[in-house]
């Protein structure tokens, strides 16, 4: 789960959440439209988009191209598995509560622990 400004402006909400796999579990079909930003990282960080109705499908990072997250609004299952992390916790709106047992950074992953 990621609070970044990014992440939000992408999915249009206060955070993003992507279910990551290894890109040689996927197969991905249909049409994409691939957006590419520079993220904090510096890195390219590459969004692809449905064509017709603009939802995120997936993404994946220069950092490691190998991992390949899938935005978990796709999936539409009210129990699929909470997050076992979020980052850019610096960003993350103020009336959002997270369990305690969801490790979060301040900003990446390899950053200060927020809790």
């Amino acid at each position: 789960m990621c609070s970044c400004t990014a992440c939000q402006r992408r999915s249009g909400s206060p955070f993003g959440e992507g279910a990551y796999w290894h890109r040689s579990k996927l197969t991905i079909s249909g049409d994409a439209r691939e957006y590419v930003r520079d993220a904090e990282s510096g890195k390219p960080f590459h969004t692809f988009f449905c064509p017709t109705c603009g939802t995120s499908l997936y993404f994946f990072s220069q950092r490691d191209v190998d991992r390949v997250g899938v935005a978990v609004g796709g999936f539409a299952e009210r129990d699929f598995p909470a997050p076992h992390r979020s980052v850019f916790d610096e960003r993350k709106h103020s009336w959002i509560e997270l369990p305690t047992t969801i490790p979060g950074f301040i900003r990446g992953r390899d950053s200060e622990r927020a809790r």
